[in-house]
């Protein structure tokens, strides 16, 4: 993890109890015998993301609709580090802060998490947009009820589909970057395919370290991590998603300084940067991150 991502060295449960009283019931003692939570509980992954961002980031409350999208809070952390560092290379080498900065969130979500790290880190400011009536709630929800996040997250509507810049960026409004987490599946059958994958893996998991416990079959409606169509399909997938973002970007590249989006399928790059340089973008740049085994990257142009 990035080394100013005050995660990297895990979760300390105690502390997160004593900002978050609610997690205290959702804690085990793993095999190793450290405090951890059952992380095939969707309940449980919940209360942690509440205790993390009322702990780390200064909120009062955290709070999504049941079967929206609960993403894990330090690889979303390592994005937002991410951003800083490549603000900072324009910069002199220093992360601007404050909220002169203003970045353009992508898909907020109900959950709101970018604009929540990047706010309450950075003191930048941000515009979330998204399609979803309820995550627009929610994400609406979490900064009327949260003093410091208000003065910095306006939420805004895409009413088209098919549009991702268009509608939401105003005329003569500058944006220091966008970030974006795509839809990564082609269809609302290959998601529910990844999703369950995902939990016969936690299920596999949980059964290794606790033989004593009977297995319990794994169904779809069991995910922790959930996620509404939006959030997890669109037509043609993630490499779709993000080729119509880039060429969208054109018309807006005198208002967007770094166009920016995660990619979760490396085999994706190539085609991605061929898509940048042919509508004309001169730096294109690639930056992993790492959360333990785990690699993940972003992609960024600029013209």
């Amino acid at each position: 993890m990035h080394p100013r991502n005050v995660h990297r060295n895990g979760y300390p449960m105690s502390a997160l109890c004593q900002s978050y009283p609610i997690l205290e019931a959702h804690v085990v003692k793993a095999k190793s015998g450290q405090q951890s939570i059952d992380f095939s509980k969707a309940a449980s992954v919940k209360a942690l993301n509440a205790a993390l961002l009322i702990h780390y980031y200064g909120l009062n409350m955290w709070d999504i609709p049941d079967g929206y999208l609960c993403p894990p809070v330090p690889g979303r952390a390592d994005y937002i580090h991410g951003l800083a560092e490549l603000l900072a290379k324009e910069n002199k080498g220093v992360v601007p802060t404050g909220n002169s900065i203003k970045g353009l969130d992508v898909g907020l979500g109900a959950n709101a998490i970018y604009s929540i790290i990047g706010s309450q880190t950075y003191g930048w400011r941000f515009v979330g947009s998204d399609i979803d009536d309820v995550a627009l709630k929610s994400a609406t929800a979490l900064v009327n009820n949260n003093p410091k996040l208000k003065p910095l997250l306006a939420v805004r509507k895409q009413h088209d589909k098919a549009q991702i810049f268009t509608g939401i960026i105003q005329p003569d409004e500058h944006f220091a970057f966008s970030l974006c987490n795509p839809p990564f599946h082609k269809s609302a059958q290959e998601a529910a395919t990844g999703s369950l994958r995902k939990v016969k893996g936690l299920g596999r998991h949980k059964q290794k370290h606790n033989n004593t416990s009977k297995a319990q079959p794994i169904t779809a409606n069991k995910l922790n991590f959930a996620g509404q169509s939006n959030e997890l399909w669109c037509e043609g997938g993630e490499l779709a998603f993000i080729q119509r973002m880039i060429k969208e970007s054109v018309e807006y590249q005198s208002q967007v300084e770094w166009f920016t989006c995660l990619v979760s399928k490396s085999a994706h790059l190539k085609a991605i940067e061929t898509s940048v340089r042919y509508f004309g973008a001169k730096q294109f740049m690639k930056i992993e991150m790492g959360q333990g085994q785990k690699i993940s990257r972003f992609v960024a142009w600029k013209f």
